[in-house]
C-alpha cells in the first residue's frame, strides 16, 4: 500500500477509537503518544440528522393565563441550558477529533501500514467506510461542526420565537386591548364631563360677575350723587321744591329718565290750597306720546292719572293746604291701580292702559304737564304749592310699606328715581328749600 492509503487507515482507527470511547471517562483523555487508535468513518447523513428539541410541556388549562406563560419560560429556559450543556460536550469532542487526526496524520507511513497490517491481521475491518482522501474526513468534521453551530442558531431563534409567540397569546393581546380601549373612553368621558363643569362654571361665573359689577356700578352712582351734592341741606333728601305762582316756566325737572316699565309706585308728599285744582304735580312724556304718566287735578275735575293717554279719576282730596303722602300704584296686568292717601288705600280699580308697558328714555317734570316732550306747558294746568320726597319703584309696593313710609318709621328711597338734591334742577323762579316734611306734617296737625 501507498504511504497515503495507510494515513487513510490511520485516520479511520482514530475516528473509530473517538466514538467508542465517548461513553467513558478514561477513553476522553488524550492517550499516551505511542496509543493505537481505530478510527471509524461516519455516514454523511449523520451529522444532519439534528438532534430533535425536547417537545415543551404545557401546562393545563386550569392555571390563569399569566401562570402558563411564566411555566412555559422557564421550561424554555431549562431546555436552552441543556442544548447548550450537549452542544459544549459535542464541540469539545470535535476538538479531541480532531487532534487525534492530526496526530494519525502525523504518523510516518511505516507505522501507519504496521499498524493496517496488525489490524487486519487480527480480522478487524474498520477501515470499510473511510473515504480515501485525508481531505474529503477533513471536510466532513468541519460540515459536522457548522451543522452543529446552525442548531443552536436555530435552536436559539425558535426559543426566542417561542417566547415571543407565547408571552401574548390571542385571548390576552384582545384582553389587553379591550381594557385599553375602556380606559381611553374613561378618559375620553371624563375630559368631556370637566370640560362641561368648565364651561357651566365659566357661565355661572360671568353671570354672577355681571350681576355683581351691575350692583357695584349702582352703589357707585348713588354713592357719587351723594358726594357730588353740595347741599346746603343737612341731609340730601330732607329739601323740597317750591312753586308759588301759576305760569308756565316755573318747574322742577328730574336728571334720571325712566327704563321700560311693567309696573311702578309713585310715591310723594304734597301741600297746596290752590283753587281751582292743584295742577299737575308730576308728568312723564316720551317721544310719540305726551301724556305717558300724568297726575292732574285740572279745574273742578277730580285729581286723575293718566296712563298712555287713558284716564282713570282717582279718590284723592289734597288741596287743604296741609302735607299729605300720596302714593299710586299700577302694574300693566290688566291695568290694575291702586290709590293710597297718608298710608290708607282709598281707591282702586283696572282696566287703565292695560298690558301697556312704560316706554323709556322720556322726560320727568315736576309742576308742569308737557304737551311735548320737555315743553309746551300750559299755566292753567301748573302745579302751585310745595313738594317732597318723590320717589319711584319699579314694583308694586306692599301696602304696608307704604304705611311705614307715610308714618315716617322707615326711610324707602325709590330704587328707579329717589329724591336727591343733585337729582332735581329747578328753573323759572322754582326754588329748593330745606325741609324735614314729617316734622312739618306733625306742625300741620
Amino acid at each position: 500500500r501507498s504511504p497515503a492509503g495507510m494515513l487513510l487507515v490511520a485516520a479511520g482507527l482514530l475516528l473509530a477509537v473517538a466514538a467508542g470511547g465517548r461513553g467513558s471517562p478514561a477513553a476522553e483523555q488524550e492517550s499516551p503518544p505511542g496509543s493505537r487508535f481505530v478510527c471509524t468513518s461516519l455516514p454523511l447523513d449523520a451529522a444532519g440528522a439534528g438532534c430533535p428539541l425536547p417537545p415543551v410541556p404545557m401546562q393545563g388549562g386550569a392555571l390563569p393565563p399569566e401562570e402558563e406563560l411564566k411555566a412555559t419560560v422557564l421550561q424554555l429556559r431549562e431546555t436552552v441550558l441543556q442544548q447548550k450543556e450537549t452542544i459544549g460536550s459535542q464541540r469539545e469532542a470535535i476538538r479531541e477529533l480532531t487532534g487525534k487526526l492530526s496526530r494519525c496524520e502525523g504518523a510516518d507511513g511505516k507505522s501507519a501500514a504496521g499498524a493496517w497490517k496488525n489490524e487486519v491481521g487480527k480480522g478487524k475491518d474498520t477501515m470499510g467506510d473511510l473515504p480515501r482522501d485525508p481531505a474529503l474526513v477533513i471536510e466532513q468534521l468541519s460540515r459536522t461542526m457548522q451543522t452543529l453551530k446552525d442548531r443552536l442558531e436555530s435552536l436559539e431563534h425558535q426559543l426566542r420565537a417561542n417566547v415571543s409567540y407565547a408571552a401574548l397569546p390571542s385571548d390576552l393581546r384582545e384582553m389587553l386591548q379591550r381594557r385599553l380601549g375602556d380606559l381611553e373612553r374613561q378618559l375620553l368621558s371624563k375630559v368631556a364631563e370637566l370640560e362641561d363643569e368648565k364651561s357651566l362654571l365659566h357661565n355661572e361665573t360671568s353671570a354672577h360677575r355681571q350681576k355683581t359689577e351691575t350692583a357695584l356700578n349702582a352703589l357707585l352712582e348713588r354713592v357719587s350723587e351723594l358726594e357730588k351734592g353740595n347741599s346746603a341741606f343737612k341731609s340730601p333728601d330732607e329739601f323740597k321744591v317750591s312753586l308759588p305762582l301759576r305760569t308756565n316756566y316755573l318747574y322742577g325737572k328730574i336728571k334720571k329718565t325712566l327704563p321700560e316699565l311693567y309696573a311702578f309706585t309713585v310715591c310723594l308728599w304734597l301741600r297746596s290750597s290752590a283753587s281751582p285744582g292743584i295742577g299737575t304735580p308730576f308728568s312723564y312724556a316720551v317721544p310719540g306720546q305726551a301724556n305717558e304718566i300724568v297726575l292732574i287735578e285740572w279745574g273742578n275735575n277730580p285729581i286723575e292719572l293718566l296712563i298712555n293717554d287713558k284716564v282713570a279719576q282717582l279718590p284723592l282730596f289734597i288741596s287743604d293746604g296741609k302735607w299729605h303722602h300720596i302714593c299710586i300704584t299700577w302694574t300693566t296686568r290688566d291695568g290694575m291701580w291702586e290709590a293710597f292717601q297718608d298710608g290708607e288705600k282709598l281707591g282702586t280699580g283696572e282696566n287703565l292702559a292695560p298690558w301697556h308697558p312704560i316706554k323709556p328714555g322720556g322726560v320727568l317734570i315736576l309742576g308742569q304737564e308737557q304737551d311735548t316732550v320737555g315743553g309746551r306747558f300750559d299755566a292753567t294746568q301748573a302745579f302751585v304749592g310745595e313738594m317732597s320726597q318723590f320717589n319711584i319703584w319699579d314694583r308694586v309696593l306692599r301696602a304696608e310699606d307704604i304705611m311705614n313710609i307715610a308714618n315716617c318709621s322707615i326711610n324707602m328711597p325709590g330704587n328707579i328715581i329717589p329724591w336727591v338734591d343733585n337729582n332735581v334742577d329747578v328753573f323759572g323762579g322754582a326754588t329748593k328749600w330745606p325741609v324735614e316734611t314729617c316734622e312739618e306734617r306733625l306742625l300741620d296737625l
